[in-house]
């Protein structure tokens, strides 16, 4: 037999849970026989399915020193979700945020903290990604073959300390896990209701050792594909600033110019508070979301005391979207007959001259991810065994050099530009922005008239990011009679690097701006109505949602719409009537062509060493037994950033359309900062068995969560393409030091039963180091705005460290099982506050507060028997701050906030064994049809609603 040997990154007992999670599924239980039960002649009773996964969860959580919870796979092939992040939802404290226009989970909130505050890791390693989060897309990471998820809600210092919220370690199936020949494969059909096509998914598992048992081969490949349409409604930006009085509702100035001059009249003088739409929208997207995700493990066992396991895994998707609608910009200054409500918040207003665009966008992103690493695990003695991890993780953004985006922007203003104005007339819960007064000369009949309508600009843009981690740990452990101690360090490089290219940086983007003659302009071509694919009416465009858009929305394309406007020839050779000779020079040749973006590069790298130090042993208090396991992690962090620094010198207006800017810049330089920090993470978990059945537990650790990298640029970046009245500029900041938390748990677990417990868990967390985004309007250079005649002032937003805060909450959880009936339930709710929340009446607050924090519940009922299950999982989460900043992000007042509404999801899910290798499943998701929608500051100032629908999938499995 093999000695026992300690599994690395998943460690304190959970190794071995986790293996029987892929290797075994079936679990030996002293209830009463049951019907569908194979008996032994020892009576050992073998559950499978649900309440098998469930109790190896138990069997986890009970044994772990410090606070965890775990997800196991029901058998091989059969993750309880199809989405990662879906799965981690149905756990006590966890909850999800929602990709909008796909409607997937992508990604997690813990104990309130969010995203970059949780660390993930892949068997113990950190993976790459190209976002320049700390985080990562969930969407991206297959389902099907994952064995075990395991949240480490206090942390081990063997692993990590590395996250406030908490650290998520994805466990994958190993050859030598499960001796022999195994077969596990899926087949399966979705459809989203709304984009109305059924597409495929498919995965296949090999698995086999050889040379009696000593080597082994797995192999896994999973094709997923979503297609999803969505309808949203979308308000731009809702920015803060200051109303002249003549604007309002009521005034009888005889004229209206709003100054910031205090020797005007007192009506001109800007002195009213409030907010205002800067642009309004409604667009329906359609995205097809492909990804292939393949595995291969060898493993290695020359002897029973050394194991050799190499892996690779990979990751390829690929979402492509065609998204068509309207949108309509506002500017504050031009707002007329203005009704405020006591938030300064607009309930109604009026624009003369707007003007409306229809819209289009083909977006195509290939993100790549491939980790390969190699663990070499030895028992020199019976007490001293050591573990040796190197593992190379690479991420893409658009590794093919693809322009990843191409717009498309037409319509009609200026010289038929009508009155137009938003009422707001409810929460935006449930209620839209409806938009008055539109169409060609306020004619809302020609709401959507191919006569008048020109082309305007043209936005292309190229992302091409990479993300490169090169990281190393070592192990020892000694283990001898009741008492472990485990020491050991680790390395990781991080180098991230971003490179925009767009049509901002040579300013092609207007090079057919100004909508054309029927606007009474020079530039702009008219469109031919063979570019149109039809109108899609918009009855009903948000479920469940009062208030209306206007009637139509054109359905075009941004591919179709550039070859037309190339197909006009090449303005240097001929003469085009409606292309803007006054914007590009002689670069222009006809193609919409990207350049660099110069102040978007980025080149981080940041090295991080650490040592550690732990020691676990076991006694009796009077009798209970004691676990004590205290542990001290150093980490130092070394970072380089390099940028691209430029200054503006001049402003030039558009000669077509009198609301476009465009920046010209002096030389550029490189800029190069260095920077490093250090910190002691100490960590202290007691647990307690006070009865056999019940465990209390208190822990204190510290964490920290470093600065996401794409932060720590040390350029301030100014696009070169800008708008009248919304200059805006982008800072990094090299020296941001890490958030740090001094966190307490305090926790009590009654395992009652078999497959049921209950579980409360107070915690608490004081954070320093708050990283805030502070947003001001400043000059930059000294240069002029040609709109007003005076220095540009430019929205400048840039993040420091800041204040700290306390979170507290607490967990409650309760799984029970019903006898042998099959029938049991899960539910928990976790209950969180802070003493630093949002204040939306101070507007001299500057993007601080804690994000995240929301009250949730989660209630999942089962039935399990006779080869039969179901499922029924409804999801629970309360309105909640997700963060600062807006798409467009303008205002006076600092950086806007952005809240998520309450929302509730219902899934549902069933399979059924149709014979012990096969067995078929569905799936239904959001059946209750639940829209995910945001505000700003106040309640009524909805920013995004999205209807993405509901799915369905049926499926066969097979295991041999």
């Amino acid at each position: 037999m093999c000695k026992a040997r300690w599994g690395g990154p998943v460690g304190i007992s959970v190794a071995s849970a986790l293996a029987l999670a892929i290797s075994a599924p079936a679990l030996a239980q002293d209830s009463a026989p049951e019907a569908d039960a194979d008996s032994s002649a020892d009576n050992t009773i073998v559950v499978t399915g649900i309440r098998a996964s469930l109790q190896r969860n138990l069997d986890a959580k009970r044994d772990a020193p410090g606070v965890i919870d775990v997800i196991s796979s029901e058998e091989i092939g059969n993750f309880p979700d199809s989405n990662v992040a879906a799965s981690l939802q149905r756990l006590p404290g966890v909850s999800i945020q929602r990709d909008g226009m796909r409607g997937e989970a992508n990604g997690v909130t813990i104990r309130g903290f969010g995203g970059d505050f949780n660390e993930t890791l892949v068997d113990g390693r950190r993976l790459s990604t190209a976002t320049g989060g700390r985080s990562i897309d969930f969407s991206t990471v297959g389902s099907d073959f994952i064995g075990a998820l395991t949240v480490y809600k206090t942390p081990d210092v063997s692993v990590a300390a590395n996250s406030i919220g908490a650290t998520i370690n994805i466990s994958y199936p190993r050859p030598l896990d499960r001796p022999g020949f195994h077969v596990a494969a899926t087949a399966s059909a979705s459809i989203q209701q709304d984009a109305g096509k059924i597409v495929p998914s498919g995965g296949l598992l090999i698995s086999d050792t050889f040379a009696d048992d000593s080597f082994g081969v797995l192999a896994s490949v999973i094709y997923t594909r979503h297609d999803t349409e969505t309808n949203n409604v979308f308000v731009h930006g809702f920015p803060g600033g200051y109303y002249a009085p003549c604007q309002l509702e009521g005034s009888t100035a005889a004229t209206c110019s709003p100054t910031d001059d205090v020797t005007a009249p007192a009506s001109q003088q800007r002195t009213v508070v409030g907010f205002f739409e800067q642009q309004y929208g409604a667009q329906q997207s359609f995205t097809k979301d492909e990804r292939v995700d393949a595995r291969l493990a060898l493993q290695w066992q020359p002897s029973d005391d050394l194991l050799v396991t190499l892996d690779n895994n990979y990751s390829d998707q690929r979402v492509n979207s065609e998204t068509f609608g309207f949108g309509i910009w506002f500017n504050q200054g031009s707002l007329r007959d203005v009704v405020l409500d006591d938030n300064g918040v607009p309930l109604d207003f009026t624009q003369a001259g707007s003007q409306t665009d229809f819209t289009a966008g083909t977006d195509s992103n290939l993100r790549r991810t491939n980790m390969t690493g190699l663990n070499v695990a030895w028992q020199s003695t019976d007490n001293l065994s050591f573990e040796v991890d190197g593992s190379y993780s690479k991420s893409w953004l658009n590794p093919d050099d693809r322009v990843n985006s191409l717009g498309a922007d037409i319509g009609y203003g200026f010289a038929i530009g009508p009155s137009l104005g938003i009422s707001i007339d409810g929460s935006s819960k449930n209620t839209i922005p409806v938009l008055h007064s539109y169409g060609p000369n306020g004619d809302a009949s020609r709401w959507t008239d191919p006569a008048v309508i020109g082309s305007h600009v043209t936005v292309n843009i190229a992302n091409k990011n990479t993300d490169e981690i090169l990281q190393g740990r070592f192990v020892g452990q000694w283990e001898q009679d009741d008492l472990t101690l485990r020491f050991g360090g680790s390395y990781l490089d991080d180098t991230f690097k971003f490179d925009s290219a767009n049509t901002f940086a040579n300013n092609f983007w207007q090079a057919y701006s100004g909508y054309g003659p029927s606007s009474g302009t020079t530039g702009g071509v008219p469109i031919p109505p063979s570019l149109y694919q039809g109108l899609v009416r918009t009855d009903n465009f948000i479920p469940g949602f009062n208030g209306a858009l206007p009637p139509t929305l054109i359905d075009f394309n941004a591919i179709d719409y550039q070859a037309y406007l190339t197909s006009l020839g090449n303005p240097q050779t001929t003469t085009i009537p409606g292309y803007n000779y006054g914007c590009c020079g002689t670069a222009f040749t006809g193609t919409f062509d990207v350049a660099q973006d110069v102040g978007s590069v980025r080149d981080i790298n940041e090295r991080t060493w650490a040592l550690f130090l732990s020691g676990r042993f076991t006694t009796e208090v009077a009798g209970m037994p004691l676990t004590f396991t205290a542990g001290v992690r150093q980490e130092s962090t070394k970072v380089k950033s390099t940028g691209i620094g430029r200054l503006p010198i001049s402003i030039t207006p558009s000669t077509t359309d009198p609301t476009l800017l465009t920046v010209n810049f002096g030389d550029s330089q490189e800029v190069t900062t260095k920077t490093d920090y250090s910190y002691l993470l100490p960590a202290l978990d007691v647990k307690l068995e006070v009865m056999q059945d019940v465990v209390l537990r208190f822990d204190v650790s510290r964490t920290l969560t470093r600065p996401t990298l794409n932060l720590l640029t040390p350029v301030l970046n100014i696009g070169s393409g800008q708008r009248v009245g919304a200059l805006t500029a982008n800072g990094g900041n090299p020296s941001l030091r890490p958030y740090l938390a001094d966190n307490f748990d305090l926790a009590g677990e009654w395992y009652y039963a078999p497959n049921s417990y209950f579980a409360v868990n107070l915690f608490l967390k004081n954070v320093s180091n708050f990283i805030v985004q502070g947003t001001q309007r400043q000059t930059i250079n000294d240069v002029i705005d040609p709109s007003t005649g005076q220095p540009a002032q430019f929205s400048v937003s840039q993040r420091v460290n800041g204040p700290d805060a306390t979170v507290r909450g607490v967990e409650i959880a309760l799984q029970h099982t019903f006898g042998d009936s099959g029938f049991g339930f899960i539910a928990n709710a976790t209950f969180v506050n802070t003493n630093k929340p949002y204040d939306p009446n101070d507007i001299s607050q500057s993007g601080f507060a804690v994000t995240g924090l929301a009250n949730s519940a989660n209630l999942v009922g089962f039935y399990d028997k006779n080869g039969f299950e179901f499922r029924a999982a409804l999801n629970w989460r309360d309105e909640y701050l997700l963060g600062f900043g807006q798409v467009q992000n303008t205002g006076a007042f600092g950086a806007e906030p952005t809240f998520v509404n309450a929302s509730t999801q219902i899934d549902l899910s069933a399979s059924y064994d149709v014979t012990e290798s096969v067995s078929l499943f569905a799936e239904a998701l959001n059946i209750t049809n639940e829209v995910q929608s945001t505000h700003g500051r106040f309640d009524n100032m909805l920013l995004d609603v999205f209807a993405y629908g509901r799915r369905f999938t049926g499926g066969v499995r097979y295991r041999f």
